[in-house]
């Protein structure tokens, strides 16, 4: 029986070599108030959906020239895009899942000439008076550390007998990143899977996370992460 592989792959930080939100907040926001609503997401006192709001105020003004501008510095990994083609060879099906914004996605991943993949994330629009107004289409107020839920993406696009795999860094993942079999994590990720005791594969780039799915591909006996199948029955029985 062949193996089924679904991939889930945050976007700021993991395909991008920063976190493209922050810099854009740190860009055009008040010094002062970014800085405490993002210490103010991270300590826990603030939902990720409340920071986003509290961030979007923080911005009195950015024309869409700006805004462009910027993000057009921002970079994309360069081990993405071999990446990329891998799962596009092995008809891996694959998706983006990110806290940030579709605003920046679609951009970042045109000037890369990366098309076709298909993505979940907050909602971002200019107003005619140069204000940042958000919107969350896939909100769930059961889950405060994304505003974008991940964990219903990931339950919605996989089954039982398929294997999952997480690959990210930051805040938005660690709940996300317990229902999959797999994790690739650093930075604060890799941080939570230690202190939790989750186990993982550490990496640098998208060349390490290839190379290790490559072997995971003709592994005798695979087998799929017990406490993440816990975790999926859970919310099963939820409804």
């Amino acid at each position: 029986m062949k193996r089924i592989f679904k991939i889930f792959i945050d976007f700021d930080g993991t395909i991008t070599t920063k976190d493209v939100g922050e810099a854009i907040f740190e860009k055009f926001g008040e010094p002062g108030s970014v800085k405490k609503i993002i210490d103010d997401l991270l300590s826990d006192r603030i939902s990720a959906k409340e920071s986003w709001l509290q961030l979007c105020d923080s911005v009195k003004q950015v024309s869409p020239d700006a805004l462009n501008n910027f993000i057009d510095t921002l970079e994309i990994d360069p081990t993405f895009h071999r990446f990329y083609d891998f799962c596009e060879q092995n008809n891996f099906e694959y998706y983006i899942l990110s806290d940030g914004f579709d605003y920046y996605i679609e951009r970042i991943l045109s000037n890369d000439g990366i098309e076709h993949i298909k993505y979940y994330a907050n909602h971002l629009i200019i107003t005619e008076d140069n204000k940042l107004v958000p919107s969350f289409p896939y909100q769930d107020e059961e889950l405060q550390s994304s505003a974008n839920c991940k964990r219903n993406h990931i339950i919605n696009h996989s089954a039982d007998d398929e294997f999952t795999i997480y690959i990210g860094d930051g805040n938005s993942d660690k709940e996300t990143a317990q229902f999959c079999d797999f994790i690739f994590a650093k930075d604060d990720l890799l941080k939570f899977c230690e202190r939790e005791r989750i186990s993982y594969f550490p990496y640098k780039d998208f060349n390490d996370v290839r190379l290790r799915i490559e072997k995971l591909m003709t592994k005798q006996n695979l087998k799929k992460r017990h406490q993440a199948d816990l975790k999926r029955q859970e919310v099963y029985k939820q409804g």
